[in-house]
């Protein structure tokens, strides 16, 4: 177990090397595509053609995978927290690439994200193992975390459909907002197919499951709409300040999501166990009858 984590945390910090540098390299790139184009924040996909916004994809996309293999070996309450790392990779990088000077507040959040990841690390309890797809699914599709995944879809439809198209220009929380939510179960999906990959990978096909393709299908959706509105949050707002909320709304989302998925495991698990003592009481009676 501890190796296991040892590997996830290492792989942590290079992910969130990778990811800081990445805010300040698209960022750049969206700057040269607004110059030719409709921007980002309006809508504008010029970004696409821009050769810096894909070094800077290009860059985000080996943090994520970094990210991705960390998620296998250690718990995402473990993983996650260490993304405050990024914070401070965006704001060295945006205070010396792109002008944009972090206030005495910003250096203080920047600092509390970092003793606050710091603490959970430290005390980031042991995850319930996970040895199939099946498995993690019957997880997903327990009342709770059914609950919250609903939640979550309904709030961030709110906000895309109502409250970005008026208020997104101004108020930082609605781009962030959505991708923060959407992220929590992206996390969730990455989880389930990291664990799908590692168990082909020693001879158990996990290809053959529905489960696996249906948290693919999840995956792939909510990353291109973390994207997105990512993109739009970049474009309108100061590096320097996107990057710390982002951080600390998607940590918040993501350690809720495992923390009720991880819980209802423990709580069956305690549930099976009550049941099994009360058989064994039961048929240990049954032998004086």
């Amino acid at each position: 177990m501890y190796s296991s984590n040892l590997k996830g945390f290492i792989l942590a910090v290079v992910s969130s090397a990778f990811i800081g540098s990445s805010f300040i390299i698209k960022k750049k790139g969206l700057r040269r595509a607004g110059v030719n184009g409709p921007r980002a924040s309006v809508g504008g996909y010029g970004y696409l053609l821009e050769p810096l916004w894909w070094v800077g994809m290009v860059t985000m996309i080996v943090g994520e995978i970094s990210n991705f293999v960390a998620y296998i070996y250690a718990p995402a309450v473990l993983v996650t927290p260490l993304g405050a790392l990024s914070i401070i990779v965006s704001a060295v990088l945006a205070h010396f690439l792109l002008k944009e000077k972090l206030q005495k507040m910003g250096m203080l959040g920047c600092l509390l994200c970092i003793v606050g990841s710091t603490v959970i690390v430290l005390h980031a309890p042991e995850e319930q193992s996970i040895n199939s797809v099946e498995q993690i699914w019957e997880l997903a599709i327990q009342p709770a975390f059914l609950l919250y995944t609903a939640s979550v879809v309904a709030v961030a439809l709110v906000l895309i459909l109502y409250c970005a198209p008026r208020y997104g220009q101004t108020n930082i929380l609605i781009y962030i907002g959505i991708c923060s939510m959407i992220g929590s179960l992206t996390v969730m999906s990455i989880k389930a197919i990291g664990i799908a990959i590692e168990l082909t990978l020693e001879g158990i096909n996990q290809a053959k499951y529905f489960q696996t393709w249906v948290f693919a299908m999840v995956a792939i959706t909510c990353i291109i709409t973390q994207l997105n509105y990512l993109n739009m949050a970049l474009d309108t707002f100061n590096t320097a300040i996107v990057s710390p909320i982002y951080y600390a709304m998607f940590t918040s989302f993501t350690i809720l999501a495992s923390a009720i998925m991880f819980k209802v495991c423990t709580v069956l698990k305690g549930t099976e166990r009550d049941r099994e003592i009360r058989s064994a009481r039961h048929k240990f009676v049954s032998c004086f009858l």
